[in-house]
């Protein structure tokens, strides 16, 4: 049931979508005692979350979201956690009253970025900050140097130079935020599959090395957000899950830009990471 008295001063409003970014939030703003209230998205948030939000909303229901909001006059909205991409078909019924047609026919069909940033601009035209998890819960991020005992040697640095080179090069045309590189050669690219299934690509492709059957050099995913993105609500991510799929592709660690991604559960991806023999390295934004 949602709460009717307006937010306190500085309070946030949660909206929480899937997996367990939004659970980890939660509690790191708790551990700051900063107080906020929970919209959880039917179907999306975990059930933990779920039982303690404060309302329940449908994902393409912007009119309650809003009238949420308006009610509880917050001073700041975070989003965290994965959602499906809706249907262009489903984004116009949505949003109909909301923008005229021929916005809403170029939100649709646009990439993820677009699509995010519109309904950032819906909540922001009404008068809400919205804020990223880099802002509202800055400790979940990962820092410059290593999480876990092991550091890339130069093999894997090489490969770290390419992949860091790939992702600066393609981050304009919303391919995604990963690439499994191996010394100059560049086994996969994230595309809207995600990470995990962009590993699979690089794991069949790293059992048929280039060449004349000769040993691909050390492999390494690395993971970074797109120039220009919108950091409050796409922002790169790995776990332990990432760790062992990347281990599955034949990786011998993870490259992640130091502040511009999160790492969920640090503790446990840094345990998985030394358990399977691989590193986590974070680097800094400059070359």
């Amino acid at each position: 049931m949602a709460m009717a008295d307006p937010a306190p001063e500085g309070a946030l409003v949660l909206i929480a979508g899937a997996g367990r970014l939004p659970e980890l939030v939660a509690e790191s703003l708790r551990r700051a005692r900063r107080p906020f209230r929970v919209i959880a998205l039917r179907g999306f948030t975990g059930r933990t979350l779920r039982a303690s939000a404060d309302a329940t909303v449908d994902l393409l229901d912007l009119a309650a979201t809003l009238k949420l909001l308006r009610r509880w006059g917050p001073a700041m909205v975070v989003p965290a956690g994965g959602v499906s991409r809706p249907s262009p078909a489903a984004i116009l019924n949505a949003g109909a009253a909301l923008r005229n047609r021929e916005a809403l026919r170029a939100i649709a069909g646009g990439g993820d970025d677009r699509l995010l940033r519109a309904a950032l601009s819906l909540v922001e035209e009404e008068g809400h900050r919205v804020l990223g998890v880099h802002e509202a819960a800055p400790d979940l991020l990962c820092p410059e140097g290593h999480i876990g005992r092991r550091a890339p040697d130069a093999e894997a640095s090489a490969s770290i130079r390419t992949g860091r080179a790939v992702l600066s090069a393609l981050s304009p045309y919303d391919l995604g935020q990963a690439t499994a590189v191996a010394g100059d050669r560049v086994l996969a690219v994230e595309g809207p599959e995600g990470t995990d299934r962009m590993l699979a690509r690089a794991r069949a492709l790293g059992r048929r090395p280039f060449g004349f059957g000769r040993p691909l050099p050390a492999t390494v995913l690395v993971k970074a957000p797109k120039a220009g993105q919108d950091l409050r609500v796409d922002l790169p991510a790995v776990g332990p899950r990432t760790v062992r799929n990347a281990a599955r592709a034949g990786c011998v660690g993870l490259a992640l830009e130091a502040g511009g991604t999160l790492v969920i559960d640090r503790e446990a991806t840094a345990a998985e990471a030394d358990r399977l023999g691989l590193f986590v390295t974070g680097y800094g934004s400059a070359p």
